[in-house]
C-alpha cells in the first residue's frame, strides 16, 4: 500500500485501504443477501467506475441474481460537468423485477437521479441503491441510499474503479487529491 500516487502530474494521498474496502463490500453483500432472499434481483452496475465494486460484490452474494450494466458520464477532469450523458442504456426487461443499482460513488446525486429516472420508465418491482462510497457533504438529492459501504470526504478520489482522466482505476486503495 502506497501512501501517495501521482497521476497526470497531480498528487493523491491514501484515504481508504483495500482491506477497509473489502470489509465494506462484504457488509453490503450480507445485507443484500438478507433483504433479497428468494427474490432474484437484477443488479444494474453503473459503468465505468462500478466495475470492480460490482465484480467483488457479486462474488460475495449468495442469493440467486443477475447483473447488467449501464454507462453514463458526468465528469471531465476532476470536476462534475453537472450534465449526465447516457452512453449505454437499459437493455433488460425490468418490469416487475427488483432492481439494485450499483454505484461506485455518490456525491451530488446527479448521476443517480438520471439513472433512477431511466429505470423507473421500465416499471421495476422496486429499486434499491447500493453505493460503495458516499460523500454526504456533497449530496444534493432526496433519493434514499439503501446500502452505503463507506462515507468519504468531499474530495476528488481515484482508485478501485475511480479514475482521473482514465488513469488510476486499477489501484487497490482509494486516494484523495492533495489540497
Amino acid at each position: 500500500m502506497r501512501k501517495s500516487v501521482t497521476i497526470h502530474n497531480l498528487k493523491f494521498m491514501l484515504l481508504v485501504s483495500s482491506r477497509r474496502i473489502q470489509g465494506a463490500v462484504t457488509n453490503i453483500a450480507k445485507k443484500i443477501d438478507r433483504d433479497f432472499k428468494n427474490q432474484n434481483p437484477l443488479f444494474l452496475a453503473v459503468l465505468n467506475g462500478s466495475f470492480l465494486f460490482a465484480a467483488d460484490l457479486l462474488r460475495k452474494i449468495k442469493i440467486e441474481c443477475e447483473i447488467s450494466f449501464i454507462k453514463v458520464s458526468s465528469y471531465s477532469g476532476t470536476g462534475s460537468t453537472g450534465k449526465v450523458n447516457t452512453l449505454i442504456g437499459v437493455n433488460e426487461n425490468l418490469k416487475k423485477r427488483p432492481v439494485i443499482i450499483l454505484e461506485d460513488i455518490v456525491d451530488t446525486g446527479n448521476t443517480l437521479e438520471a439513472v433512477m429516472s431511466e429505470i423507473k420508465k421500465h416499471n421495476p418491482d422496486g429499486v434499491s441503491i447500493a453505493t460503495l462510497f458516499f460523500k454526504p457533504e456533497a449530496y444534493r438529492k432526496k433519493i434514499a441510499l439503501d446500502y452505503v459501504g463507506l462515507e468519504v470526504p468531499d474530495k476528488f478520489l481515484v482508485g478501485y474503479g475511480l479514475d482521473y482522466n482514465g488513469l488510476g482505476r486499477t489501484l487497490e486503495d482509494i486516494y484523495a487529491l492533495e489540497s
